[in-house]
């Protein structure tokens, strides 16, 4: 194999490479994003949960001064 086509196929290689850590990159943050959101969502429900079972828990607030 030339020099020139050695070239080429190692430049090709490196392309390949770079493209592949973009594509993780892109993968790794929607899952950041998903994992984020399904927290936010567990919270939630956590609250709607917890007003469900004691519904009058926190709705007055008598304060005396």
């Amino acid at each position: 194999m030339d020099i020139a086509a050695l070239s080429m196929v190692l430049n090709q290689n490196k392309v390949q490479e770079q493209a592949g850590l973009s594509v993780l990159k892109m993968a790794m943050g929607v899952a950041t994003n998903q994992g984020d959101t399904i927290a936010l969502l567990a919270s939630e429900t956590t609250k709607a949960m917890e007003s469900s079972v004691q519904p009058n828990l926190g709705a007055m607030l008598d304060i005396q001064a």
